[in-house]
């Protein structure tokens, strides 16, 4: 059992190391990061990598779905997305979708069972109610749902009614993430998400009604007109909704990978200290109402599965961030949707035209991806450790990764000298920990072991 994970309060925050170290780099969401994915698709074998993953006795699948469509452009967002107000287009793209599965479904070993079933977006709810049925039918028709299987939703609340939610508890969704962002009239409006708070109590209370077990609210510091006394006020209208799990993230400025992002730099947006001080309100008020500290932007009910998991050790992160389900192949479906196997990334076509030409030809719709070398397997291993426990184990890791770790990578250790001194990192006995004060750079930290990081030719968000 890990021990309780230290907390940062805004009384630790050292403004002088958050300028020191406000450097962009990737959110280890996968290792290696997407950046490093290639078109050069003859040369991963991606199809054999699909066999191989499905010989007799592999282990349990998660399912995703990507559903694109959304009404209006949120200018922070930076999903893959396509803009529309034809509601019919949900009912075609559920067409491309039955495609794609069945180009992948008989590829599959029957007796795997789904652990978990993620409905992402785009806004899921943009899918009339009926539509979310025939999706559900195309699910549980090619996949065996474990019981008890874990199925999210992303909400939008304001393109929310009481029957998209009787249809989502029908095909066995359980647990719901609202995009709420923030509560304050003037953000929203600054950031074209008009939203008022009464949209998001009734969102709850339709979930609740229909007994979904467990749901997060998303919540974004960053944004422009935020500053942490409104940030604070928007924490406690979230706490009195009672959610089960909250996301704080950090807003993300990609304007070279999302143009649209470019409008709010018009309108100012906050300095990275003044973003860590508001996730420094936001977790003080957390963890004063009982939640536990998941990691990096993440917080839980103690007696949620998410929180236990990170008690016990067995936390892992993936594209959608942190997760319980650990060692489970991802397939993912729909444009721009990411597949991961034991030792490959797969990303479908991120347009919604070149995506439907390759399903409509019968072909696997993926245009980029990765085959891991046996070295990117045992520093995705390290790095996801890190991410997920804020500590390594010398000993276990290197029983884990089947090389003497403090040996094989002293160079990468001996980096963290410099974080060290600053109170970033601690040594121990037999390891390291990353202490309260360094929790903010944790991507830092991760950073030391990722062979491919080069700041100076690749573009990231930053890590504060």
């Amino acid at each position: 059992m890990y021990s309780s994970i230290e907390s940062i309060a805004p009384a630790q925050l050292d403004f002088d190391l958050i300028r020191k170290y406000s450097i962009s780099g990737p959110r280890y969401t996968s290792y290696p990061s997407a950046t490093q994915f290639t078109t050069d698709l003859a040369s991963l074998k991606l199809d054999e990598a699909i066999d191989a993953d499905n010989q007799p006795g592999s282990g349990p699948l998660s399912l995703y779905f990507h559903l694109p469509f959304c009404e209006t452009r949120c200018w922070f967002c930076g999903c893959t997305t396509v803009i529309t107000l034809n509601h019919a287009a949900a009912g075609d793209y559920i067409e491309g979708l039955a495609k794609e599965v069945a180009l992948i479904a008989p590829r599959l070993d029957r007796h795997r069972k789904v652990n978990q079933v993620h409905l992402g977006g785009g806004t899921p709810t943009f899918f009339p109610p009926d539509d979310l049925r025939r999706l559900g039918a195309l699910i549980h028709a090619n996949f065996d749902i474990a019981p008890g299987a874990e199925f999210s939703v992303e909400i939008d609340p304001r393109r929310l009614t009481r029957e998209h939610v009787a249809a989502l508890a029908e095909i066995g969704a359980n647990r719901a993430s609202l995009g709420v962002q923030d509560t304050d009239p003037r953000v929203q409006l600054a950031i074209h998400r008009y939203q008022p708070h009464a949209l998001n109590r009734q969102a709850f209370q339709w979930l609740r009604e229909f007994g979904f077990g467990s749901i997060n609210v998303d919540l974004i510091q960053g944004l422009p007109l935020q500053n942490t006394e409104s940030f604070g006020r928007t924490v406690e209208d979230v706490l009195g909704l009672q959610p089960d799990r909250l996301s704080v993230f950090s807003y993300a400025h990609v304007p070279w990978l999302k143009p649209a992002q470019k409008i709010l730099e018009d309108q100012g947006l906050p300095r990275p200290e003044e973003k860590l001080s508001m996730y420094a309100i936001a977790h003080a008020k957390l963890t004063a109402a009982g939640y536990v500290d998941i990691g990096l932007d993440h917080f839980a009910r103690p007696d949620d599965a998410l929180a236990q998991a990170q008690a016990a050790g067995a936390l892992h992160r993936n594209f959608q961030g942190y997760s319980t389900h650990a060692g489970a192949s991802l397939y993912g479906f729909g444009l721009s949707a990411i597949s991961s196997t034991p030792d490959t990334y797969r990303q479908n076509h991120r347009t919604l035209p070149a995506w439907r030409a390759a399903v409509d030809a019968g072909q696997l719709p993926y245009d980029r991806g990765l085959r891991l070398n046996p070295e990117d397997v045992r520093r995705r291993t390290i790095v996801m450790r890190i991410m997920c426990d804020r500590r390594l184990d010398y000993a276990s890791l290197s029983r884990e990764i089947g090389v003497d770790f403090a040996a094989t990578y002293a160079p990468e250790l001996a980096s963290l000298s410099d974080l060290e001194a600053d109170g970033i990192v601690r040594r121990t006995a037999g390891g390291f920990e990353v202490t309260a004060v360094g929790s903010p750079l944790l991507r830092v930290v991760a950073m030391r072991f990722d062979a491919y990081y080069r700041p100076a030719a690749q573009r990231h968000a930053q890590a504060i």
